[in-house]
């Protein structure tokens, strides 16, 4: 009789074990396609990227559409923007990453989806502009608010180039309102 309880009790670990499993692998697992949101709900692909699974979490493979975007030279660097009310200029994390992501950690993925914005009027390049999309798991989708960075603190590496630098005492809430491209999702 004991033996029936036991496996009733492996059955449950393995049951619940499945469903976390399962939330964790509609989200980041496989390829998924990057948009920017704008503020009326237009959504601008500008990319994909492949999770792989791990023990642990994801590995991912990034590949940003440059064809969407426009060059640009501002303060003598060459630079991929969109272009509608603001541009909106792609600045991938220049230094080491592992390219990882977990279900409450996505940081990384963050890291690499960076960008700044400048009005077209404006002179060159602004780094203290630099938008980061805060990104949770929601569902089998990744959803992304805009939040303003300094990306003048990326001027040199980090001094630990395995803890993402950009943490939360470094962003800043952005008036939704103000900004073109607030919301990312990944789906």
């Amino acid at each position: 009789m004991a033996w029936i309880v036991n496996l009733q009790r492996v059955a449950m670990t393995l049951l619940l074990l499945s469903l976390s499993l399962t939330s964790f692998a509609d989200a980041l697992v496989g390829k998924k396609q990057i948009s920017l949101v704008d503020k009326k709900g237009v959504e601008v692909v500008v990319g994909d990227i492949t999770f792989y699974p791990q023990a642990e979490g994801s590995r991912y493979e990034l590949h940003i559409n440059h064809d969407k975007f426009k060059d640009y030279f501002l303060s003598m660097k060459e630079m991929k923007c969109l272009e509608g009310p603001e541009l909106w200029c792609h600045l991938a994390y220049p230094y080491p990453q592992p390219h990882e992501v977990s279900n409450d950690d996505l940081s990384w993925l963050s890291h690499d989806l960076l960008f700044m914005f400048k009005k077209k009027e404006d002179f060159g390049a602004n780094f203290w502009n630099g938008i980061y999309y805060h990104m949770q798991v929601d569902g089998d989708l990744i959803r992304g608010e805009a939040q303003a960075v300094d990306l003048n603190l990326l001027a040199s590496p980090p001094d630990d180039l395995t803890v993402p630098p950009l943490g939360e005492p470094e962003r800043d809430e952005i008036d939704h309102n103000k900004r073109w491209l607030p919301q990312l999702i990944i789906r």
